[in-house]
């Protein structure tokens, strides 16, 4: 309920009341004064204590009513807040305001609060929710929660992190090497499942569901697939032979040829394969790259997916992610590192001390916000301005709640906002540096969450992961086999288990962001309806041959839509050799203009969580320095 109804619905009591005590007749006019002094006035930006975000299913992500304001800021829209560019005159001030409440504003406002403590904190973000990408999803079934990840999913090779970095996320109370316990490595393999693939009716004569990818032997697994004969072979032959297809050539030679060559053209003109197992492979790491394999370097293939076929013995593949398995996952994916950093910052929104208490403690939504603390959050907030004062002292900032300007001021303001929008927030900014920020294009892409109430249809198929050849939604995989506290994830196949369907707009004529810039608008535009659809025909498509009927065994859909998803990494084909890291887009972009500094993985071209924490360090660093 907005605040503005709860106070006429208390004012209306309150005056019904005191009528009906006194019996006897007094004018409105007079009585008014008397009721707005006696009443006191709600703090506008309070949320109730029935407030709870990752309950939502439907439409998630950057849901209706997060995108709307910023989008009419880029079309040019100004707002008006009645309030004059003045500390003094706005509505409040802080040391340092935070735009932006996802891993790397959080992280800002963690660091700020480290090298001062007393200090006056706001984080503005316009979601519904904190943790920006790092989103979660809960669901009941039969009175069980289960937990999924609606964005970032894993502190990725902890080994790999800058010590600022993995000092934060000891610093919040996580031990990574617990996932080894945590984490049961074992659990789908000890059922034998593995990976499949479906392939479709237009590009190999038939839809067929193919089992057993990497378990059965090759030339078992080729038996089955709807291909040639020759395709068959040489899809047994990339995958066994023993073969460097760049014989003659050094290590560097030939990785120096590879960097600039796409993995389509590489098992095309080196390993001289049909086009049939081409195809098998042309969208196998959308959920990555988001760009299909003929935007993708060969060198950046054999560190993928535990390394694809014909390129191990050219290369001669080195250790995969530092050799750490892939098990740094909380239920929620990151949003757990979010929720930790938020207990750091404010400890009376998320009860308990530990890491794994942290995963069903309930969030209190109504704490974060508090009139007069030092330190907030407060959601649903866009900002669309953010000026340096007229003296150099302070940041002024405009941002719009529930469709109502606000101004702020703040002694220092760090953007861990998306770096493309900086432009429109910050108009005075240099042009240069304005094109290094709009350079980084987000990858749009939709992590779908489907509530199942068990997977017996996965274990009678042998698998725990489908990869479609031309699906709208690439792949649909078991959840990682997680249990920390007091959570338990699956380990029997009548347990409730929330399957997992990434969708990448497919922009196959299209090359480089600018096929980005098509799929955001697609993904942003798609209905519900249309993402259920393809939720239910696909699940139908691989699993109806065990009994499995999407119509009556999905009890829940949560779509994740993120037309701006991951940050910009320049690891692909079109990327020019840039002549030294100050030429670079995104370190032109990122440098402090005036009081206001940048954040955000964007500002290090690096979609992941290492990157978000790291460059909320340098910011506040730059702060301080």
């Amino acid at each position: 309920m907005k605040p503005e109804i709860t106070q006429k619905i208390a004012q209306t009591i309150t005056r019904r009341d005191f009528l009906n005590g006194t019996q006897i007749a007094i004018g409105a006019t007079a009585l008014s004064p008397l009721l707005n002094a006696c009443a006191p006035t709600p703090y506008e930006f309070a949320l109730g204590t029935d407030y709870y975000p990752p309950a939502k299913t439907g439409l998630r992500g950057s849901h209706d009513g997060s995108w709307e304001t910023m989008h009419a800021r880029v079309n040019g829209q100004e707002w008006v807040t009645g309030q004059e560019w003045e500390p003094s005159k706005s509505t409040e001030h802080y040391d340092l305001v935070v735009v932006g409440g996802g891993i790397s504003g959080l992280s800002a406002a963690y660091f700020y609060k480290q090298k001062n403590p007393d200090g006056r904190i706001l984080i503005l973000e316009n979601h519904d929710d904190f943790g920006g990408h790092a989103k979660r999803n809960e669901f009941q079934v039969n009175g069980v929660t289960r937990i999924g990840y609606g964005g970032t999913e894993s502190i990725d090779t902890p080994s790999h992190y800058t010590p600022e970095a993995i000092g934060l996320i000891k610093g919040i109370g996580i031990e990574t090497e617990k996932f080894y316990d945590y984490y049961d490595q074992e659990l789908y393999t000890s059922y034998g499942l593995g990976k499949a693939i479906f392939f479709d009716k237009e590009t190999f004569g038939e839809d067929k569901l193919v089992t057993g990818y990497g378990k059965k032997p090759w030339s078992e697994f080729a038996a089955e697939c709807p291909m040639s004969a020759q395709a068959k072979k040489d899809f047994i032959r990339v995958h066994t032979d023993k073969v460097d297809y760049i014989p003659g050539k050094s290590f560097d030679e030939k990785y120096a040829i590879l960097a600039k060559t796409s993995y389509e053209s590489y098992l095309r003109d080196y390993c001289k394969v049909d086009e049939a197992v081409i195809n098998i492979y042309k969208r196998w790491g959308m959920s990555f790259w988001c760009v299909g394999i003929d935007e993708i370097p060969t060198t950046s293939i054999q560190s993928y997916d535990g390394g694809m076929p014909g390129v191990e013995h050219t290369l001669k593949r080195t250790g995969y992610r530092n050799d750490e398995p892939y098990i740094f996952h909380f239920p929620d994916g990151n949003a757990s590192v979010a929720r930790l950093i938020v207990r750091a910052l404010i400890p009376e929104a998320l009860p308990g001390s530990t890491m794994e208490d942290a995963v069903t403690a309930r969030v209190s939504y109504n704490k974060l916000d508090i009139k007069g603390r030092a330190l907030n959050i407060r959601l649903n907030s866009t900002v669309v301005h953010a000026v340096n004062s007229s003296d150099q002292k302070s940041v002024n900032i405009t941002y719009v709640n529930h469709d109502k300007p606000y101004t702020v001021s703040a002694g220092k303001c760090v953007l861990a906002c998306y770096n493309m929008a900086i432009p429109y927030l910050c108009p005075e900014m240099p042009k240069n540096q304005k094109q290094g920020l709009a350079y980084g294009v987000k990858v749009p892409l939709v992590y779908t969450k489907v509530l199942v109430p068990n997977w017996q249809a996965f274990v009678d198929l042998k698998t725990d992961f489908v990869y479609y050849t031309d699906g709208f939604f690439k792949q649909v995989e078991l959840e990682y086999p997680v249990s920390l506290g007091d959570y338990k994830g699956p380990k029997k196949p009548e347990d409730p288990m929330v399957l997992h369907m990434c969708h990448v707009p497919w922009v196959p004529d299209a090359q480089g962001p600018r096929q980005w810039r098509i799929g955001r608008s697609k993904v942003l535009t798609t209905p519900f309806a249309t993402f259920e659809s393809h939720v239910k025909n696909q699940l139908d498509q691989a699993l109806k041959s065990t009994g499995f009927d999407a119509d009556k065994d999905i009890s829940a859909v949560t779509v994740n839509r993120w037309p701006h998803g991951y940050a910009y990494s320049p690891d692909l084909l079109w990327e020019p050799d840039w002549q030294s890291e100050s030429s670079k887009p995104w370190v032109i972009g990122r440098q402090p203009f005036g009081n206001i500094h940048i954040a955000n993985s964007d500002a290090g071209a690096k979609a992941d969580t290492n990157a978000a924490i790291t460059q909320a360090h340098r910011a506040i660093t730059e702060i301080f320095s």
